[in-house]
């Protein structure tokens, strides 16, 4: 029989991960809910999607262990947050750098970041070396999401629950914050990166600008654009512009993670497809909860997809084959960590049922 990960109760996790304002928290109590899918006694990881697996026999890593998934990521984003915290000091002028903390260190879920640690430590490295990498794909996260809110954009007015950026700060001041926080997420790399070969530094300089340029999140977001309120918008469509919009932001994390690390090209490859998968899937359980729950809710405008003509998931092949798509994202990630130590892949693993299974 194979062996289990017994994943412990994440129940009070979202408290402080999510919101830092509790009230916030008591809103979106259902989050608990659906993370019982994850944690209960009756829904445990199966090593059969995490095991080392040699003509057919278990290998070594048959014991049972218990991994705390809450602990995991309190202590993660408690570290991101810190090293953001860091990074992104108040200077002169003091307007452009409030702008940038404003949306770059209240709230968020941290995933590109996390995805990029724990990434690093299944090869073997640790959360110091990875860290300036996981800062700077939180800041090119960050810096999208600003200019996604814009008028010419998105035109959204709330995020994590608060105004967004150019509601604050007007919008030249807005697409100002972006181009720095991308900017600086290039200097962070360079400049705090320990330990790690020049040649690696390089590599993931290159992986991270492909994959925000004109073949990677712009592509995405120009076609996102081109295709607004278009009535014959093809399932390959709409999966290109999230591959290349959102899911390649956690692919590029993975993919740093993995290099720093020190894994091989076929261990960067696997966490790469591991990470557009759970990207992906990112996107289609954000298009099913954009009609299934409130502005309140998701702390940000509900519905603001459909109201502009853009195509979701839902409105493409219907709710109940979004939620068969998203499981499948969600098998098919967790398949690209079966070589892998399954101990040192719990987070990973961990963290695609949590997407797959968020409420908000």
């Amino acid at each position: 029989m194979y062996s289990q990960i017994r994943v412990l109760s994440v129940s009070n996790l979202f408290s402080t991960w999510l919101s830092n304002d509790s009230s916030f928290f008591l809103k979106n109590i259902a989050l608990n809910q659906s993370l019982k899918k994850i944690n209960s006694s009756t829904t445990q990881l199966n090593m059969s999607t995490c095991s080392m697996v040699n003509n057919g026999d278990i290998s070594k890593s048959q014991k049972d262990f218990t991994f705390n998934f809450e602990s995991y990521m309190y202590h993660k984003r408690n570290s991101v947050n810190q090293a953001l915290d860091k990074a992104v000091s108040l200077k002169e002028p003091k307007i452009i750098h409030e702008a940038m903390r404003y949306s770059l260190l209240p709230g968020g879920k941290r995933v590109c970041p996390i995805v990029c640690i724990a990434a690093c430590e299944l090869l073997g490295g640790d959360e110091a070396t990875a860290m300036p990498a996981a800062c700077a794909a939180e800041m090119i996260h960050d810096a999208s999401l600003i200019h996604d809110d814009l008028p010419c954009m998105d035109n959204d007015d709330l995020r994590r629950g608060k105004p967004t950026n150019h509601k604050v700060y007007g919008e030249s001041i807005a697409v100002l914050a972006g181009d720095a926080l991308v900017a600086l997420a290039f200097e962070h790399i360079a400049n705090a990166t320990v330990g790690v070969s020049p040649d690696r530094i390089v590599r993931i300089v290159s992986e991270l600008a492909k994959a925000i340029g004109s073949q990677g999140a712009v592509a995405g977001q120009v076609m996102d654009l081109l295709l607004t309120g278009s009535s014959d918008v093809q399932l390959e469509q709409l999966e290109y512009i999230h591959l290349h919009k959102t899911a390649i932001l956690a692919e590029v994390s993975a993919v740093m993670g993995a290099i720093v690390g020190g894994g091989s090209d076929e261990e960067v490859e696997k966490l790469r497809t591991f990470a557009r998968c759970t990207g992906l899937l990112f996107q289609v359980v954000d298009d099913i909860l954009d009609i299934t729950k409130s502005s309140e809710q998701l702390g940000k405008t509900a519905g603001k997809d459909l109201m502009t003509g853009k195509t979701t998931y839902p409105k493409l092949v219907g709710l109940e084959k979004s939620r068969e798509i998203a499981e499948k994202l969600n098998r098919e990630a967790k398949e690209q960590l079966s070589h892998f130590d399954p101990e040192k892949a719990a987070p990973l693993l961990s963290l695609a049922d949590y997407i797959l299974y968020r409420q908000k």
